[in-house]
């Protein structure tokens, strides 16, 4: 055997191990990208307290919305609003989501913590038939949504 004839085979064989790996690899990549999953997102809605609809804190503090940072690092919420297809916003102030952390936005009067904020409204927000709650940065940007009833869909 002369060692171009060794050359020729081993560049053959090279060859079809490509192919084959290449074809093993095509299924994967045919389902398309994964899904991309932003750093900060709503994930989280409970827009119909549970009981009656009597306004109480208690009641209004029921109804939240859950804001995670999927990332290592923590972000800064300082400015971002929160709000719903009839306009009510509540804006973030001096406050930053750790890393890997979720914080509850509520309706309700109360005091903020690291994993609870309070929007201190007497009146409720979100719809319990159908709604959309949206997240915007500091700038008005567009970060996330989630809307719940007819013509449901989820970010």
């Amino acid at each position: 055997m002369t060692v171009s004839m060794s050359a020729r085979r081993l560049t053959a064989a090279a060859l079809s191990a490509a192919a084959i790996t290449a074809a093993i690899a095509v299924p994967a990549s045919a389902a398309g990208p994964r899904p991309h999953r932003q750093a900060v997102e709503i994930s989280s809605v409970q827009a119909d307290s549970p009981g009656p609809d009597d306004r109480s804190n208690r009641s209004l503090n029921q109804e939240w919305v859950d804001i995670t940072n999927y990332s290592r690092r923590s972000v800064n919420l300082d400015g971002w609003t929160l709000s719903d297809r009839d306009g009510h916003t509540y804006t973030f102030n001096h406050y930053r989501l750790a890393g890997r952390a979720t914080v509850r936005v509520h309706t309700g009067l109360g005091r903020d913590t690291r994993t609870d904020l309070f929007q201190d409204r007497r009146a409720y927000v979100w719809n319990n038939d159908r709604d959309t709650a949206t997240l915007r940065n500091d700038h008005g940007r567009f970060i996330d949504d989630a809307s719940w009833g007819r013509r449901h869909f989820h970010h």
